[in-house]
């Protein structure tokens, strides 16, 4: 299977799921939506492994949210986060119908995800957050490393759409090429900041924009 796909996972898949993990059971509630494209199932369950292995607990704050699927992803992995803000300026419709597929398989995460469409910039964060966003396009992902950062929340971002005329290279663009510059300049500067810097990757299989961009407040 194409995990880099943007076709529906539809439920004509569902035997291309047939086992026992918790991977396979989240990928058949998202044929039964019938909403999402593949690729993004995959980038979600594979950033929100790497988030949780680092960050646990926390209110979760989905910014530039899309589906909302890492938010619920996020909580199936780690159930004493007690609840999720999906946020967009824009929320699809067929997200609440990926929810109440979500909702039917587990039904503890009724009522603990709510979807906000409203400017980033306007979503109240705390220090107790765990702030995410997968594939936030260009300066998007500056702007949510900022909000974070203000907040003194931890914070994972997949960053995509590297913006070379706009955003800041560190002037390490004459040894990387330009989006590694832009990503290696985001850790230095989260580092200055205070914080702990932590750099992974997922598989360059689903999405060749695939470095993920840890962080927590020193002291955390």
């Amino acid at each position: 299977m194409d995990r880099s796909s943007r076709n529906r996972l539809t439920e004509a898949l569902l035997p291309q799921f047939a086992g026992e993990t918790l991977f396979d059971a989240i990928a058949r509630a998202v044929c039964r939506a019938g909403c999402l494209p593949r690729k993004e199932l995959y980038e979600a369950w594979e950033v929100a492994r790497r988030v949780r292995r680092r960050f646990r607990g926390r209110r979760v704050v989905d910014l530039a949210c899309g589906h909302g699927l890492l938010a619920q992803i996020l909580l199936l992995l780690d159930d004493s986060s007690p609840e999720a803000l999906a946020v967009d300026h824009r929320i699809p419709k067929s997200a609440a119908t990926l929810e109440a597929a979500l909702c039917r398989e587990w039904p503890r995460l009724e009522g603990r995800v709510r979807h906000l469409e409203t400017d980033l910039r306007e979503v109240p964060l705390e220090r107790g957050d765990l702030v995410v966003s997968a594939h936030a396009c260009g300066g998007l992902t500056d702007l949510i490393l900022d909000r974070a950062v203000a907040a003194g929340a931890c914070v994972a971002v997949l960053p995509c759409c590297h913006d070379l005329k706009q955003a800041d290279l560190g002037g390490l663009e004459g040894w990387l090429d330009g989006p590694l510059a832009i990503d290696a300049t985001r850790a230095a500067r989260l580092r200055f900041q205070g914080y702990r810097v932590f750099t992974q990757v997922i598989p360059g299989d689903i999405t060749p924009k695939n470095r993920l961009l840890l962080a927590e407040p020193d002291g955390a």
